[in-house]
């Protein structure tokens, strides 16, 4: 057995939604590390994929785009296959969270979260779809990894009614097209991540000796922890793992606890 084979990445080209920051940024990462050939990042604003792109290095191809539109969702998958023949890796991770009183909670904020979060994953995943299927065999299927969230495997405090409800659905999606793609030799997971610093998740970020306290391995989540995570559904050691999400969260949902890693105020 070689642990270079068994997880590593080398000559596959993979595609990161959300990739030039926090979550995505971190499997950008690992993805690099463990030997991929090219690594596309798609996120809305240009000065973010640049800087991202500029720093990761020439093995990161930064692209623009609104994925939250069918229009966005369209002209990204056309932008990849203008420039590949087939997809090894599909991350899903753009996403969107919102938070406000129950008696004031807005459709323009619903809307906004599962769309991003429910609607852009599936879509993305289907106008990929002959991009992944070509590249899938049955000794190296193609993979597509889904960024859900623990707050979709539990409750939590805050009001972010769709962002949880949003994430619970993802988990479930995952589980639905795994069933239909494995098919066609691609392998459909997903990661629940718990307190990982980023924008999205300020209390991790700003507050990192509160947040802690209340994960039972009492510390966040670092860029090791989630391109571990990553490396091994995306590569050869997660083969057979189908259908799966897998919490990357230092012990918090196993141990049943309320904590929110997320700040309801979105983006």
């Amino acid at each position: 057995m070689n642990l270079n084979d068994l997880f590593g990445l080398q000559g596959r080209v993979a595609l990161v939604t959300g990739g030039s920051r926090g979550i995505g940024r971190m499997i950008v990462e690992g993805l690099l590390a463990a030997g991929a050939e090219r690594v596309y990042i798609v996120a809305r604003k240009q000065e973010q994929v640049d800087e991202t792109a500029n720093e990761l290095g020439d093995k990161v191809v930064g692209l623009v785009g609104d994925l939250s539109q069918m229009d966005g969702i369209k002209q990204l998958a056309d932008e990849i296959a203008a420039r590949e023949d087939k997809l090894d890796i599909l991350v899903n991770n753009a996403g969107a969270a919102w938070g406000e009183p129950f008696e004031e909670f807005s459709e323009a904020g619903w809307h906004r979260t599962m769309d991003l979060n429910v609607k852009t994953p599936f879509f993305l995943t289907q106008k990929l779809f002959p991009l992944l299927k070509k590249a899938g065999t049955k000794d190296r299927p193609a993979k597509v990894l889904m960024i859900a969230s623990i707050d979709g495997m539990k409750t939590n405090p805050w009001p972010t009614y769709p962002y949880q409800a949003s994430k619970a659905g993802l988990i479930h999606l995952t589980r639905r097209m795994a069933a239909e793609l494995i098919r066609d030799n691609i392998v459909v997971n997903g990661i629940g991540p718990g307190a990982f610093p980023s924008a999205m998740n300020r209390a991790a970020r700003d507050h990192e000796e509160a947040v802690k306290k209340g994960i039972p391995s009492q510390r966040v989540g670092d860029t090791e922890d989630m391109a571990g995570g990553a490396i091994y559904l995306l590569s050869r050691a997660g083969d057979y793992v189908v259908g799966t999400t897998l919490a990357i969260d230092g012990g918090v949902v196993n141990a049943n606890m309320s904590t929110s890693f997320v700040d309801p105020s979105g983006e």
